[in-house]
């Protein structure tokens, strides 16, 4: 249910669980931080993406009863994703929603087909975000609007999304891969320490050797 393709130092990982909304099981959490870490030494540019028409729902809502909800493995995943020395790409096929919203937001940038909109119901649902989401979204839409979302429980649109900062671009939905390749394309072309150390200076990843 989740797949990776490597082409030529682009790791594409896909959730393939487009008949659940693409909702997150433990086995499913548990790939995509073993994938994130493999990342470190094994990919030079990494895009997230989803099947069908939705990015993915968070916690498979049965696993989240069993305990998944609160699970470290989501702040694992996040932790990694931010670390890499790569430029990482959240390619939004819809909506994210719950704890998804964290590997997006620890993402460098988030490219969103048009209709795609953010949902993090933890307040509704009465868990707490993942310890490092609440700073980094707040670091991307500013307090007041991360209030937004996580207080009041806001669904935020594509628009307001865009606005706010949440989402780096809006594209059409058959051009969304197509569009987040492009914004990989310089990192791909430029050596492994060169991407890192810019990164680094953006406030991200961390310096490393050219391999």
């Amino acid at each position: 249910m989740i797949r990776l393709a490597r082409e030529d130092g682009l790791w594409i990982v896909t959730f393939d669980r487009a008949d659940k909304a693409n909702a997150l099981t433990g086995d499913m959490l548990g790939e995509l931080a073993e994938i994130a870490e493999a990342a470190q030494d094994g990919a030079r540019a990494l895009i997230l993406t989803g099947a069908g028409r939705v990015f993915s729902a968070g916690a498979d809502l049965e696993a989240a009863r069993a305990g998944l909800a609160t699970s470290p493995l989501w702040e694992r995943l996040s932790g990694a994703l931010a670390a890499l020395p790569i430029v990482t790409v959240a390619a939004l096929n819809g909506t994210v929603a719950g704890g998804a919203m964290g590997m997006v937001l620890a993402c460098d940038l988030r490219i969103a087909a048009q209709g795609a909109g953010a949902f993090y119901p933890v307040m509704r649902l009465g868990f707490r975000p993942q310890p490092s989401d609440p700073a980094r979204l707040a670091a991307l839409v500013g307090p007041s609007r991360a209030k937004m979302i996580l207080l009041a429980g806001q669904k935020i649109t594509t628009d307001e999304a865009l606005a706010w900062g949440l989402f780096d671009r809006v594209v059409p939905g058959e051009a969304l891969m197509e569009s987040a390749r492009a914004l990989l394309a310089d990192s791909l072309s430029a050596s492994p320490g060169h991407v890192a150390a810019l990164k680094a200076m953006c406030g991200g990843g961390a310096p490393r050797a050219t391999r």
